[in-house]
């Protein structure tokens, strides 16, 4: 049966999504809970069913039924069989493994599905895991709880992992009423959801996953909420320094944690302590290629009840696999997108958890809870002596041709005397790029050669308004909190990083009374106008669209 809804959904497992439908937005919101975005021209979305993608959702308690029915809601045709099928099949698998705790020195594997068991049993690869067979199972030793579910998920099995955690050492951590900065503070409403879908009332079936909130929504918050509700020892692991700062500060203020019960784990400090705070790059730090990540030992020196993820799709390879070792404590990941730009999405949902919270940013936004925001993306022609140079380049050279495009300065220029007044952000991929504009208009700036010291100095004259415009290398990227930024100008990012894409927006998405810029400067009919196009995938998924206007220098 036909129906005047704005999908056309395709055997392939694709699904076309009419932008100008009335009912785009609610559709738009109903597919992002179990489909993946794949591109996003000016008419027609076009999304993805993958089995990752029914998974996360049966991880959110949706059902196969839910889906399809939903589909055949929105469709203007007929479902192809072979679509209602997959994801009937998808949807079915999770859940056919389920992990137990069979004593303190054995796990028990069950699979509800005889023909799984059987190929299970049979495969070469999966037998050093067994150390005895069981009924329709496997028994393992808890040593290999994360490398077993790991090599599942694979072959195409994920593991419902409810054996449960080790309680950690004891650490009572309060949320406060009132911060130590003297304003009320409590969770807001889906803050409080998100906590809850993670602990679960401590039931194995909580306990690890993925929170899913947007950029200045206050992922940190839940991360301190979730403290509260385990009630042990922790460990956060997070971008840089300066976000190391920020999650102090907000643990001490916000929580009824002393100076003394807070730790930092960095290249200025090596102080653990119950609470401990250390970055991606000081566990992955080794003294050459070949030498061994001898920081990674920090995941067992503590006997810590919990392992908070900042950034989880960050997480290098090194971190899974100490993750891998790890899976008897619980383990948080909080993001803004779960897009992995080298697809390994899988080995988050198998070694950190599935998705446990995801709320649109859209929805955020209409709350009240993030700034409303408008996205301009302005296409710029190369000078012709430029033009000549991309013509004789190759590929990795044209894409920096064109995002250092000399017409962009000029650009720049007439926008900041556009917004004089406001709190700008002027943001790039290139070192020489952003400290060349910079250098011409006289503006303070931050890169990674920018000591942290005065990082912090100007990050700080920044919030408190004396400097209201900076320029940043993309240091910037993550984990910077400036909380009255109103405009972005992104002179260059990348490639088609999505996730780049969304952390940027999310710099200038702190609740505030005026809405958010955020400008985008491309090199007009260059590689960088294609890359720019598939960074933008993330947030147009998100419900903000790309004004596209054109600059023509005099």
């Amino acid at each position: 049966m036909s129906g005047q809804g704005p999908l056309i959904i395709q055997s392939d497992h694709t699904i076309l999504l009419e932008v100008a439908h009335p009912s785009y937005r609610e559709c738009r919101d109903f597919l992002s809970r179990f489909a993946e975005l794949v591109k996003s021209p000016e008419f027609m979305h076009t999304y993805r069913l993958t089995p990752l993608s029914i998974w996360n959702a049966m991880a959110l308690s949706m059902t196969s039924d839910e889906i399809i029915q939903g589909l055949e809601v929105y469709s203007k045709y007929p479902i192809p069989g072979n679509v209602t099928a997959a994801v009937s099949e998808w949807a079915g698998i999770y859940g056919q493994l389920v992990l137990e705790k069979k004593s303190d020195e054995a796990l028990y594997l069950g699979i509800k599905d005889e023909l799984i068991f059987k190929r299970l049993l049979e495969n070469q690869d999966l037998q050093p895991f067994w150390s005895e067979i069981s009924g329709q199972g496997f028994v393992i030793t808890p040593d290999l709880r994360g490398e077993l579910k790991h090599k599942l998920i694979k072959f195409g099995y994920p593991v419902q992992d409810l054996c449960g955690y080790i309680p950690g050492e004891p650490l009572e951590v309060k949320l406060q009423a009132a911060g130590s900065d003297g304003r009320s503070f409590t969770l807001r409403p889906y803050q409080h959801e998100a906590v809850q879908a993670f602990y679960q009332s401590g039931r194995a079936a909580g306990g690890s996953g993925i929170v899913v909130l947007a950029c200045g929504s206050g992922k940190t918050i839940v991360g301190m909420g979730v403290m509260d509700k385990v009630g042990a020892q922790t460990l956060i692991i997070t971008t840089n320094n300066v976000s190391i700062h920020q999650w102090r500060h907000e643990l001490l203020t916000r929580t009824n944690l002393q100076e003394d019960m807070v730790g930092e784990f960095n290249a200025h400090a090596r102080d653990i302590r119950p609470v401990t705070l250390t970055t991606y790059q000081m566990l992955t730090y080794r003294r050459s290629k070949e030498g061994n990540f001898a920081n990674l030992s920090l995941f067992t020196q503590q006997n810590w009840g919990l392992i908070i993820y900042d950034e989880v799709h960050l997480l290098p390879a090194p971190v899974f696999r100490a993750t891998s070792s790890i899976q008897a404590k619980r383990r948080l990941g909080l993001t803004a997108t779960l897009v992995r730009e080298d697809g390994k999405e899988d080995d988050v949902f198998a070694l950190i958890g599935p998705k446990k919270y995801d709320l649109p940013w859209k929805m955020l936004e209409e709350q009240g809870f993030i700034a409303e925001a408008e996205c301009i993306e302005y296409r710029l022609p190369l000078p012709p002596e430029e033009e000549l140079s991309y013509a004789m380049a190759g590929k990795r050279q044209r894409f920096r041709i064109a995002a250092e495009n000399s017409n962009k300065p000029r650009l720049v220029r007439e926008l900041l005397e556009h917004h004089a007044g406001d709190s700008i952000l002027i943001i790039g991929q290139y070192i020489s790029q952003v400290e060349s504009i910079a250098k011409e208009l006289d503006i303070s700036i931050i890169t990674g050669k920018t000591r942290l010291e005065e990082r912090n100095r100007l990050y700080q004259e920044f919030r408190e308004g004396s400097l209201n415009m900076l320029v940043v290398s993309k240091v910037a990227n993550f984990a910077v909190d400036l909380p009255d930024a109103n405009v972005m100008l992104q002179m260059s990012g990348t490639f088609g990083s999505r996730q780049e894409e969304a952390q940027r927006l999310g710099r200038i998405l702190r609740p505030k009374t005026r809405p958010s810029l955020f400008y985008t400067l491309v090199s007009h009919n260059t590689d960088e106008q294609h890359f720019a196009a598939n960074r933008q995938m993330f947030l147009v998924e998100q419900g903000y669209r790309y004004d596209i206007r054109y600059f023509k220098p005099d």
